[in-house]
């Protein structure tokens, strides 16, 4: 699937629950999810600056697609990180670094988080452009 498609089941996805509360419970099942970072990848390297809470962001690339991993140790932000993890990993370095990110604004996220948070989720954002950077240097 391309990150676009990705995209639009994840808006899909929000657009079936009526109220926040029902989409903050759907984010705490998806963080359930997260194809969790290993122990040794939880170092002071990985972690997300401009975080409230701790997150951690490892990257491999393997047959050109970049695959990701993460945790953190707080319920909702585990859940910001799953679904752009969702979105982003297994995708080539290029398409990451020229995909949008709409679809937040799509869902509300944006719009139903605390300021911190949502800081928070241009730094994740950010730190998973970089490492398509990083990763598309490597491929040229």
């Amino acid at each position: 699937m391309t990150i676009e498609e990705v995209q639009n089941d994840i808006i899909d996805e929000f657009s079936m629950f009526e109220d926040w509360e029902e989409r903050y419970q759907y984010m705490i099942d998806l963080g359930k999810t997260l194809p969790l970072i290993e122990e040794q990848y939880k170092t002071e390297d990985n972690i997300i600056k401009g975080c409230q809470s701790k997150v951690w962001v490892h990257a491999d690339m393997v047959n050109d697609k970049v695959n990701f991993t993460a945790d953190s140790d707080a319920i909702i932000t585990k859940g910001i990180i799953a679904i752009l993890i969702r979105a982003f990993s297994n995708q080539h370095p290029k398409d990451i670094i020229d995909a949008n990110t709409e679809f937040i604004d799509k869902i509300g996220l944006k719009e139903h988080l605390s300021p911190t948070r949502a800081n928070g989720l241009v730094s994740m954002i950010k730190q998973i452009k970089m490492y398509a950077i990083a990763y598309q240097t490597q491929l040229n």
